[in-house]
């Protein structure tokens, strides 16, 4: 129950978060590893703000939270309608699982914004280090979408 609070909170004020522009704030899913809701700030034409609420279904099972700071080169991929991103950046993981961990975040990813629809599809990778409470290399990533507002 705590846990479902948190992840309502944390959407709520990303929610918020509007600089005034039509389109700014993308909702929605993602699947994969760990599975669970995501939402995106642009915060300029090529900078984001991403986060998520999510469950793993792994090794016992655990909730986190993370947020990342993502830079998008649209000039990579040529595509007759929409856009397409390859984007990186760096972030935070809060790992509750039977202790709280601590992790930095690394996500690379390519993107897809439709041209006439306010719908967004992703695909990422995200190496991370756990940093407390001890240090261990580990990998997440998946696939989804978010809806713009």
């Amino acid at each position: 129950m705590k846990k479902a609070a948190l992840m309502l909170i944390i959407l709520g004020c990303l929610a918020g978060l509007s600089f005034g522009r039509d389109g700014d704030i993308g909702l929605g899913i993602i699947l994969g590893e760990p599975t669970g809701l995501s939402a995106k700030l642009w915060t300029g034409k090529t900078m984001a703000f991403d986060a998520g609420a999510a469950w793993s279904f792994v090794s016992g099972g655990f909730f986190q939270v993370h947020a990342d700071f993502l830079f998008h080169n649209f000039d990579l991929f040529q595509v007759e309608t929409g856009k397409m991103a390859l984007y990186y950046g760096f972030g935070g993981r809060v790992k509750m699982a039977d202790v709280t961990i601590l992790s930095v975040r690394v996500p690379i990813g390519i993107s897809y914004q439709f041209e006439k629809t306010a719908i967004e599809l992703f695909l990422e990778i995200v190496p991370m280090l756990d940093i407390v409470p001890a240090t261990e290399v580990g990998i997440g990533g998946g696939a989804g979408f978010r809806y713009y507002f």
